[in-house]
């Protein structure tokens, strides 16, 4: 086996495993509301975290065997593969616009990460990393302070999260490569960035296991698996000296292929919505259907009005003196025969 088919065979098995781990963060999410950011009785989420070390690992051997072109693009198969593969394992079909959204979303990263140059042998100093990390973190909180102010709308909710997730595993492959280029720096210095690297790492694992809950598999993954390489080449552009292949014309590219992903990342959430607003709209119908009837009135329903006989032998069945209902009925007196026998004597 060539080189080139090993790394795309491993890049391949990572995003099955990615794959694999997305869809038991969202079953447990699901299945442990009380636990939203670390379920950590549940062995479960203790699985997911060993599938994404693992697809972690296989994407950075491929990367040692195939050029990055060809690896990173097919890391973004995540998205796709995650929906067959929910249907599989667990029974949740996706929608058509599912599809499209992961599709477009799939093939908008791929895009980018195919135009992405070369990566540079730059790092980052000590003062870089600093005032990274603190930008970083101010983000993660605003990200999650917004989140907790949307509760009442999981889907945006998720949405938040997903972006911080993304962001902080941005963050992490920034810091990663800071310390794979350059170990001349002091020893405090290097173990402050791998303390922080490893901060980064926990932080995403948190954020996206809280992004999945009430709000389905497709639309946080999607959004994650498209910030992390994005927040990292943005990263590379702007202080590591980075550039698009083919020059302007691979820049323009580039921004269609982010505008591709955005749009593909809009529709999963808009179809997620959509789903959660007939899944409301199903439960006040059943729950108006079956509100209980008025009760029947015990005796019989004296009309307000007068009563009007339709034939002379109705005339025998009409009372005397009917009891309408807001009135307080009189007390019939008592017969008195003997005085009904003194006036006749």
């Amino acid at each position: 086996m060539s080189a080139l088919a090993l790394s795309v065979l491993l890049s391949l098995v990572s995003a099955v495993a990615y794959a694999g781990g997305a869809i038991v963060q969202e079953r447990v999410a699901e299945t442990s509301p009380e636990a939203v950011y670390a379920p950590l009785r549940r062995p479960a989420w203790w699985g997911a975290g060993c599938l994404n070390g693992m697809g972690a690992l296989l994407h950075v051997i491929a990367l040692a065997y195939g050029p990055l072109s060809v690896v990173q693009p097919l890391g973004a198969l995540t998205i796709v593969l995650a929906l067959p593969m929910s249907a599989l394992l667990v029974g949740r079909r996706a929608g058509a616009t599912a599809w499209r959204g992961a599709i477009m979303a799939t093939a908008g990263l791929a895009g980018l990460l195919a135009l992405t140059g070369t990566p540079s042998e730059q790092s980052l100093d000590g003062t870089e990393r600093l005032v990274v990390g603190l930008i970083t973190a101010g983000a993660v909180l605003v990200l999650m302070t917004s989140a907790r102010a949307a509760h009442r709308h999981p889907v945006v909710r998720s949405v938040l999260l997903a972006i911080g997730a993304g962001g902080a595993f941005g963050m992490a492959s920034v810091f990663t490569k800071s310390v794979a280029e350059d170990w001349s720096g002091s020893v405090p210095e290097q173990l402050t960035t791998l303390l922080a690297i490893a901060a980064l790492a926990t932080t995403g694992m948190l954020l996206s296991q809280a992004s999945y809950r009430g709000a389905g598999l497709a639309a946080p993954l999607a959004t994650a698996t498209v910030v992390n390489p994005v927040v990292a080449s943005a990263v590379g552009l702007t202080l590591f000296g980075e550039s698009f292949r083919h020059g302007t014309a691979g820049t323009v590219l580039a921004l269609g292929c982010g505008v591709v992903a955005a749009g593909g990342l809009i529709l999963l959430t808009t179809e997620r919505i959509g789903r959660d607003r007939r899944a409301a709209g199903a439960r006040d119908g059943a729950s108006s259907d079956a509100a209980p009837a008025s009760p029947a009135p015990d005796g019989p329903v004296v009309p307000d009005g007068p009563v009007v006989p339709d034939s002379p032998a109705a005339l025998d069945d009409i009372p005397k003196h009917p009891h309408r209902p807001g009135r307080p009925s009189r007390p019939r007196r008592p017969r008195d025969d003997r005085r009904i026998q003194d006036v006749r004597s």
